[in-house]
């Protein structure tokens, strides 16, 4: 069976942590679907709109490997409507890696998932997550999180290693320049 990857996508997403994983990781060969909280097609933060590949309501979420929830203002409406902190648990529980850029790890926070474990998170919500660290990408477990837009090329990198392996990771970078 393909790997497979379960992007979450709402108002107010930051483009940059959303797209820059998704194309890194269909780079290497993994299927990536997107699945909209709301309706088909999202707005960015920066007012660029996406289109979903499905509604969330539509997909059988246990047949994915690995959950990445970008950050932005659009985590408002991802805490808010309460579905990715459930996810981000059932995930965890099944033993399946859990991905969270920027201000994103506030709805692993609210999955009950930080305690305990090293993370990062973008300045903006540190007061929120006084235990979040100054690196770029930070693996704990199954956590994957990273500080925000600047850092989402090694955070995409980091999940196709996770996913695919080292080398198809350095193959990736090497494709592009990295």
């Amino acid at each position: 069976m393909k790997t497979r990857v379960l992007c979450l996508l709402a108002d107010g997403f930051e483009e940059i942590e959303m797209i820059t994983p998704v194309d890194l990781l269909r780079r290497a060969g993994i299927e990536v679907v997107v699945a909209s909280l709301q309706r088909k097609t999202a707005i960015g933060r920066s007012g660029i709109r996406v289109e979903a590949d499905v509604s969330l309501v539509s997909l059988d979420t246990a047949k994915f490997d690995l959950l990445l929830i970008p950050g932005g203002p659009g985590v408002a409406n991802l805490r808010k409507d309460g579905r990715a902190a459930t996810l981000a648990r059932e995930f965890a529980a099944a033993g399946k890696p859990v991905a969270a850029i920027c201000a994103a790890p506030l709805v692993l926070m609210d999955a009950g998932l930080l305690d305990g474990k090293r993370f990062t998170a973008h300045q903006s919500v540190r007061e929120t997550l006084p235990g979040a660290l100054d690196e770029r990408v930070v693996e704990d477990g199954i956590l994957i999180t990273s500080r925000g837009a600047g850092t989402a090329m090694d955070f995409g990198l980091a999940l196709v290693a996770r996913l695919a392996g080292q080398n198809a990771a350095d193959q990736v970078a090497a494709d592009i320049m990295a």
